[in-house]
């Protein structure tokens, strides 16, 4: 969602085909399209060249695409913002 969105965004800001950026990534360009609309995701290593590839901030992009994965696992959970408020607190544990 959050990832395909942006990918969709810079895509068409540099007029670019999908069928450029499939070539790119060496997959099709319906798989291509479905990362765009979010029924796909893409692994570690596109993420990273599309970031390349659209001359987007990698960090971000890999931060786009940990959230779009997060967001389809728990969108229809009830305890969602709970769960996700764990993860928070646990993170800033283990970064501090």
């Amino acid at each position: 969602m959050f990832f395909g969105k942006r990918i969709k965004e810079l895509r068409d800001e540099k007029k670019l085909l999908q069928r450029q950026l499939a070539a790119e990534l060496e997959i099709d360009t319906p798989m291509y399209s479905k990362i765009e609309r979010g029924e796909r995701r893409p692994k570690r290593e596109q993420v990273i060249k599309l970031a390349h590839l659209l001359g987007a901030d990698q960090n971000e992009f890999i931060a786009l695409w940990l959230a779009s994965q997060v967001f389809q696992i728990i969108e229809n959970e009830s305890q969602a913002a709970r769960a996700i408020e764990l993860v928070t607190m646990n993170l800033n544990k283990k970064n501090n």
